[in-house]
Parts: structure tokens; sequence; C-alpha cells
């Protein structure tokens, strides 16, 4: 199974944006994402590439709900082992909490 992994943009130069997820940052790549972004907005990271934009009013409960698949990694979900292992290969450790 592969997850989108929600991040905030930090700063976009032509087709690529530098996004934070928990306090990793990461480049990615802005064309394939459906709608036009700017810094401040959250868009849903997959494989390197911003697939969507999260609308405002979704951002809340997107972000708890993988906060909710972290704190389940040791529990034997699959869901939540591969929400940490996307998480994992964006960089070293990741303090648990929102996008900064």
């Amino acid at each position: 199974m592969c997850l989108g992994i929600p991040g905030r943009i930090v700063e976009i130069t032509g087709l690529t944006a530098v996004v934070d997820f928990w306090g990793v940052r990461k480049q990615v790549a802005l064309d394939l994402v459906d709608e036009p972004v700017k810094p401040g907005d959250y868009i849903l990271n997959h494989v390197g590439y911003a697939i969507r934009r999260i609308p405002e009013d979704d951002i809340e409960g997107t972000l708890a709900l993988y906060e909710e698949l972290l704190r389940e990694t040791d529990g034997g979900d699959l869901m939540a082992e591969d929400v940490a292992g996307e998480l994992g290969s964006l960089g070293p450790a990741h303090p648990k909490g929102e996008p900064s």
C-alpha cells in the first residue's frame, strides 16, 4: 500500500516546492498537483510529487488522522506502519506533531 503524506509548503521555485513534513523539509515536484498552490498551503505528497492541495477546511482533520496513525505504529496496523515508513523515508527521525 502506498499513501500520500501531508506537508506544508515553505517555498516555491518554478515547479518545485520545499515542503515541511513534521520538521523534515524535502523538495517536492508540483507538476501533478490538482490546483495552484502557494507557501503556507498543505499538499498531499506521494513519491516526491504533490498530488493534491488539501483544502483549508480539511487540514485539521487530515493532520489529526495522520497523528493518530503515527501513535499506532507499534500495534501492527499496516496503514500506520506505511505512514511511518513514508515519513521515515523523508529523512531523519521526525518529531511527532503538526508540520512546522
